[in-house]
């Protein structure tokens, strides 16, 4: 067991373990920590706390100090430095003319570098673009460009369910999603319907799927054969979540159509029947370009 505290240095950002030697810190303490980057400012999110060696990767990097006014005061400097530079590298991008979109700077607390993020379709020669920076600040200067899902996490707003954006509020990593997930949560697979404000798969899709894939593991399939109270039947549908079948029973010249509670039918022949999604079908080139686009999204994170 190690005693650790838990930094962020960006809202909604990852939270990364640091030794907090002989301090105790609390929650919304601001720190200043040793990172591979160099000294950072950061917020403590998890106060001191024991946790297991195997949860921690080694070396941890250690807390400096607990920010003094001196370290409040560059702090801001440097969110003003980034509104600056945000503005003059905007101005340069078009003096350039170049196709790419300009979403975030930060300027690195201890002076080494300032960062400008980008979206772009493609990839963007920017040699020109940073010597004009570079001139500007006299200090190292790098872009890097960044996927349509960190934009929209930087700007915010609703998804479809009404709700704040998940990446706005608590989902700090990334994770690739797919067309199959929302095949296995019985989703619309219209891409207007299964897409998020940033134009890709929701990411709840991904979040979300490992309870689909524990449920649907005691679940039987649609086309099984069942017993029921009310005589044999095939199962037409299944809710995942509420654990429920609907069951066609063949009632004289006619079919009765009732819901059961999994537990309360007996599976005679477990038989999956894979029926034609019309709309999958409608929609073949656009989810095509979805699971493309998850692709290109993929291997930027990689890169």
């Amino acid at each position: 067991m190690k005693n650790i505290i838990g930094v962020r240095f960006k809202k909604l950002g990852k939270i990364y373990f640091f030794n907090p030697k002989n301090l105790r810190l609390r929650k919304g303490d601001r720190v200043i920590v040793e990172t591979s980057q160099g000294e950072e400012y950061g917020e403590v999110m998890i106060p001191n706390r024991r946790v297991e060696d195997d949860k921690i990767v080694e070396p941890l990097k250690k807390i400096i100090r607990i920010a003094n006014y001196k370290d409040h005061k560059h702090f801001d400097e440097c969110r003003k430095i980034e509104k600056d530079a945000f503005r003059i590298c905007q101005k340069k991008i078009k003096e350039h003319k170049l196709d790419m979109n300009l979403t975030d700077v930060e300027y690195k607390f201890d002076n080494s570098k300032i960062l400008f993020y980008f979206t772009a379709d493609g990839r963007v020669d920017f040699r020109d673009l940073v010597k004009d920076l570079a001139a500007i600040y006299k200090i190292r200067i790098e872009l890097r460009q960044i996927g349509v899902r960190d934009e929209v996490k930087r700007i915010g707003g609703n998804g479809v369910c009404g709700r704040e954006l998940c990446c706005c509020t608590f989902l700090s990593d990334f994770e690739a999603v797919s067309i199959k997930m929302a095949k296995e949560q019985n989703l619309s697979l219209n891409p207007s319907k299964i897409s998020g404000n940033c134009g890709r798969l929701m990411c709840c899709l991904k979040y979300e799927n490992d309870v689909y894939e524990e449920k649907l593991k005691k679940l039987p399939h649609i086309g099984a054969i069942v017993k029921t109270e009310d005589g044999e039947g095939e199962i037409e549908n299944v809710e995942i979540l509420k654990e429920k079948v609907r069951v066609k029973i063949k009632d004289g010249d006619s079919y009765l159509y009732k819901k059961y509670n999994v537990n309360d039918i007996q599976v005679i022949k477990d038989v999956e029947v894979v029926k034609i999604d019309e709309e999958e079908i409608e929609h073949k080139k656009e989810l095509e370009e979805l699971e493309k686009l998850e692709k290109m999204e993929k291997n930027k994170n990689e890169d």
